[in-house]
């Protein structure tokens, strides 16, 4: 006979007893010592949680309330997030366009999203090199690229979150021939 398999936390038997109060603050405060996270994703992470295992406090549940006391006792931070965050993608070659989305998608606030966007403004030319080099474009290429390629290669830059200019720039450039600078 076939056996079935099943991950052992998700059969019958093995089922979770209902969060509390208590349950609740132990399960967000391994969260943000594991990951680095916003206040938006520890709610979100904290929702999900409860709709999985149940409520069993006495009083609503309330994961907001939870993640502004973590945010008032330095546990959370969105301004430090988005900057670590803005400059992570940025070192894998992603401009300033697609920091923004992610970071907005993680619920931090505009205010707290400012730095890291300026910085990722900055260092838009550092990123797009980043870029060209791992996808072997432009200056990094073993031969020029025919148009049709040099369109796939701009859409690339352009899903990568940088501007057209930028990605002019690195897309039409002559293997070997770095693009200059323009601010």
């Amino acid at each position: 006979m076939a056996q079935k398999w099943r991950m052992a936390r998700y059969g019958v038997q093995n089922k979770r007893p209902a969060l509390d109060e208590a349950a609740l603050r132990e399960l967000a405060l391994a969260y943000v010592s594991r990951f680095a996270t916003s206040g938006a994703r520890l709610v979100r992470y904290l929702d999900r949680k409860i709709r999985e295992r149940g409520w069993a406090g006495e009083a609503e549940a309330d994961p907001e309330a939870l993640a502004t006391r973590f945010a008032e006792l330095g546990y959370l931070d969105d301004a430090s997030y988005a900057r670590m965050k803005g400059a992570s993608m940025q070192r894998r070659g992603l401009g300033a366009a697609r920091i923004r989305g992610a970071l907005a998608a993680d619920g931090v606030a505009e205010g707290d999203r400012e730095p890291a966007l300026d910085e990722a403004r900055e260092g838009r030319w550092e990123a797009a090199d980043v870029l060209a080099r791992r996808r072997r474009i432009g200056p990094y290429a073993a031969e020029k690229a025919d148009p049709a390629r040099r369109e796939k290669q701009l859409a690339l830059f352009l899903r990568a979150g940088h501007d057209m200019g930028t990605a002019r720039a690195w897309v039409h450039s002559d293997p070997g021939d770095f693009p200059e600078r323009s601010d």
